[in-house]
């Protein structure tokens, strides 16, 4: 995975390999079903390949500020560059609820230096019919019903499997294009890679960060722009399905989908250096998600469906001969507390910065404090969504609590009707109960069951983080200590919980969250201990890929990456962490 690029345009993704392969890519959407999945079963997943002969190097970029991806391949008697985009309409704006996507991928190679035998292979999975039309190749796979797609190039294309040798100086051009057919553009590689440039940076444009590791920070932002979908304000999880968490272990998920934690997550991260019209989006989208499912589900499909009932792929047999493969979520009605709070920590945040609170949205965000009072009191599956009966966890009382203070306080600042007097009293309640009863004297600990007994995970450090508990109050600063003590998977790594203490209904052990270690360092800092959190804090980014990437967990023992990839939550971290120090170390200086 830590050899892998990402590209996209608001509507998809797809993986660029160092060895010049594209082994993951759906159409036309993130979470339709995969055209390239050669990552989850080298010899039938199909691949879209464009490489050397005799490859002996290779290494990757991002073209700065950019989700332009170039692949520098090394033979034996020469050297290519090869560029490649989803690329863009000609005067996108990416801050727009707009579809920005040409429903194009652009894959062009230029040599640099010597002579070189190039090997251009596209393979759906499957397999596919292919014939000749419209100046290129129209490419029909097989299964599922995989879109009709059409590959254009500055050179002649026999089949699907080509071979050009190539002199420095001199290029191969392919356009791969789904949806329309009846194209009748110019053939312009380079202007489609230069305006998809611009494109990229007039979004970055408004980028404002000041704090360490800036370049990774901006490259994070990127990171989760491509996870997100331009037109309806959701984002994805993860652009991947399956990916394991361990190797050979069953933890394999499908993360193509919108959860409100995580996108909500996003939007704080990205409206902290500049971005505030993500927000916007994403409050839209999701109050329409939840009237048109009734009621607040954890996770939606990423125009606010429903999310497919998951089912195992036998035709796969897993990243690495990890299976199962897994497609959609059986986690997507579980009930999760912590919603309500999102939701509405995520609309004052907006509100504080200029928004603008229409009576409907109001009435929403009102009705989801309502919730919120009723709902604490009932188990969920909590933040780590365990396959198991539900238990009354301290982060979902927690962000219950968030969701009535933040309700009060809108309602309060714009002089907006609602039962503000019982919303102040149940917050002051949860506040006091999450102290008083998730408090474990023997342990030294709040507990992550509200009604205590010692066992902790990671999620008790997004307390203070959230306003739920002061990050120096002595309780919450004997937590920092004890999960980090009880949860260290070694060099600043920590596990999200105890499996023997947390059960979470499915066997095997995992890797170590790499968020978690992003909210450790947030900790730190606001309990004075500034020269700890920068040393981790720059511990965690030395793990990030050579492309600035990162997995959701990493296998302590050897830094290999686990889990779905790129994982916005870690990115996430990188932002939020990396802003705090900068704030914190300006204020001592």
């Amino acid at each position: 995975m830590e050899d892998l690029g990402l590209i996209g345009d608001g509507s998809t993704t797809a993986l660029v390999g160092l060895d010049g392969s594209i082994p993951w890519m759906c159409l036309p959407r993130f979470d339709s079903d995969p055209v390239f999945c050669a990552l989850l079963d080298h010899a039938r997943g199909g691949h879209f390949t464009v490489t050397v002969e005799n490859l002996r190097e290779a290494r990757q970029r991002y073209e700065t500020d950019t989700g332009v991806l170039h692949t520098e391949l090394r033979s034996d008697t020469g050297v290519v560059r090869v560029t490649d985009a989803l690329v863009l309409r000609s005067g996108a704006d990416l801050s727009d609820d707009a579809p920005s996507d040409r429903a194009e991928l652009v894959r062009s190679v230029l040599v640099l230096h010597g002579e070189v035998r190039l090997g251009v292979a596209v393979e759906p999975r499957g397999g596919a019919r292919t014939r000749h039309l419209y100046s290129g190749l129209e490419v029909q796979p097989l299964m599922r019903a995989g879109p009709r797609m059409h590959l254009r190039s500055n050179r002649p294309l026999s089949g699907p499997h080509t071979v050009h040798d190539l002199e420095r100086g001199e290029r191969l051009d392919l356009v791969l294009s789904w949806g329309r057919f009846h194209r009748h553009h110019r053939f312009d590689p380079d202007a489609m890679l230069r305006q998809t440039a611009v494109a990229w940076r007039r979004w970055m444009g408004s980028c404002h960060y000041a704090g360490p590791q800036e370049a990774l920070v901006r490259r994070a932002a990127i990171t989760l722009k491509l996870c997100d979908d331009w037109v309806n304000g959701s984002l994805a999880a993860a652009p991947t399905s399956s990916l394991p968490a361990p190797l050979g272990g069953v933890r394999n998920w499908d993360y193509r989908y919108s959860w409100i934690r995580d996108a909500a997550y996003a939007v704080f991260a990205l409206r902290r250096i500049g971005f505030d019209g993500e927000a916007d989006a994403f409050l839209g989208w999701v109050l329409d998600a939840f009237e048109r499912s009734g009621r607040p589900r954890i996770m939606y499909t990423l125009d606010g469906g429903r999310v497919p009932d998951e089912i195992e792929d036998a035709g796969l047999e897993g990243y690495r001969g990890s299976s199962p493969v897994r497609w959609g979520n059986g986690a997507a009605d579980q009930r999760q507390h912590d919603v309500y709070g999102e939701i509405l920590d995520c609309a004052d945040q907006w509100l504080r910065r200029g928004g603008e609170i229409q009576p409907a949205m109001w009435a929403g965000l009102a009705g989801l404090a309502d919730m919120a009072g009723r709902s604490w009191r009932q188990p969920d599956q909590g933040l780590w969504e365990i396959r198991g009966d539900g238990r009354s966890f301290t982060y979902s009382a927690g962000l219950c609590q968030v969701a009535l203070d933040r309700a009060v306080r809108i309602a309060d600042r714009f002089g907006l009707p609602g039962d503000t007097g019982r919303w102040r009293q149940e917050a002051d309640r949860l506040r006091a109960l999450i102290l008083e009863r998730s408090w474990d004297e023997d342990a030294h600990t709040l507990s992550v069951y509200l009604d205590g007994g010692g066992a902790v995970d990671a999620s008790l450090l997004t307390l203070p983080l959230r306003h739920v508990v002061p990050v120096d109050h002595p309780r919450m600063v004997a937590t920092t200590r004890a999960v980090t003590a009880r949860l260290s998977a070694g060099d600043g790594l920590l596990h999200r919980y105890l499996h023997e203490e947390h059960p979470d209904g499915l066997p095997g052990d995992e890797g170590a969250f790499v968020l978690c270690s992003f909210w450790l360092v947030d900790n730190l800092i606001g309990q004075g201990r500034l020269d700890e959190a920068e040393e981790l804090y720059a511990s965690l980014c030395e793990r990030a890929s050579p492309l600035g990437l990162l997995s959701e967990q990493i296998d302590p023992t050897t830094g290999v990456f686990m889990g779905n990839f790129p994982q916005a939550f870690s990115h996430m971290g990188i932002i939020a962490s990396g802003v705090n120090l900068g704030r914190a170390r300006g204020a001592s200086r």
